[in-house]
């Protein structure tokens, strides 16, 4: 299934400033060199920090390290591994030319997802999960389906793959034949399981995929941005209670509130403030303001 297009980069900023930034040292070293003369490190540094990109990364390296300090050891390796392999199994042979396409490597993108992942960690730690808001969100909770999916760019094509197994034609063979979606034609259109809160799957496609039984597929073509799709649900585990499933409903609610500037410049100028920053470099005082007090 193509999901929703949108950014890798997750916040983080291009990272080819990064090592100048912790550079400013050096200042008589060249960078680089010319016929028409030599360009310092303190030369661009002076250059890239009166520069909102490079301000925008000196904010970022700053934010990382305080998370770091604060909730790197509730993170594992393996949080930051499973959110990779589910990026690479969305986007499929495209993963590495979308890399590309935002400057980044699969080693910034893993550092950019721990960033998440701890900025996650601080929004919960500051959140008080009172049972009327764990009882709430319950109610739109869906535990994560397993889906085979056949993307089709009209209504005509979905609907003639629906005739097929309707008819009594295999699922994987009906695949092959009208599937669109050449990340996932040639294994039955198996994707990365979601829930209800799973970013980047339309919600149509989630309310058709709800209704389903393990086995069970679309009878109608379901309408989609790209066009149209025919699921088949593979894995629908039971809803069960809240206390089954506590710990993924505060974590959704947590995603709720990271959704909201509001709530997210308070928790960022929390950690900030918690880390204890200094800026050294006069050019730079204001670098933070909005979040902490200039010192």
């Amino acid at each position: 299934m193509k999901i929703t297009r949108k950014k890798i980069a997750l916040g983080a900023a291009g990272v080819l400033m990064s090592l100048s930034l912790a550079a400013c040292g050096a200042g008589g070293k060249s960078v680089a060199t010319t016929n028409g003369g030599k360009i310092t490190q303190e030369d661009f540094y002076n250059k890239l920090k009166k520069s909102p990109q490079g301000k925008q990364q000196l904010q970022q390296m700053i934010l990382h390290k305080v998370l770091e300090k604060q909730y790197g050891d509730k993170v594992k390796n393996s949080d930051v591994d499973k959110q990779l392999n589910q990026y690479k199994s969305q986007y499929g042979s495209q993963f590495k030319a979308l890399l590309q396409q935002q400057g980044m490597t699969e080693s910034t993108l893993k550092q950019s997802l721990k960033d998440q992942l701890m900025l996650k960690q601080a929004v919960m730690a500051r959140t008080d999960f009172s049972n009327k808001q764990l009882e709430k969100q319950f109610k739109s909770f869906q535990p994560k389906v397993t889906v085979q999916t056949i993307m089709t760019k009209d209504k005509d094509t979905a609907q003639n793959a629906i005739n097929d197994l309707n008819n009594g034609k295999k699922w994987n063979d009906v695949v092959k034949q009208y599937s669109e979606d050449e990340s996932n034609k040639n294994n039955g259109g198996k994707t990365p399981p979601f829930d209800n809160s799973t970013q980047g799957v339309e919600s149509s496609v989630k309310q058709a995929a709800f209704k389903l039984k393990d086995g069970d597929y679309s009878t109608e073509p379901i309408k989609t941005q790209q066009g149209y799709a025919v699921i088949k649900m593979v894995k629908h585990p039971k809803k069960g209670s809240l206390n089954d499933h506590k710990e993924e409903v505060k974590q959704q609610l947590a995603t709720k509130r990271m959704s909201d500037s509001n709530t997210m410049h308070k928790v960022v100028s929390e950690v900030l403030k918690d880390g204890d920053v200094h800026i050294n470099d006069n050019d730079l005082k204001d670098v933070l303001s909005g979040y902490v007090e200039k010192n």
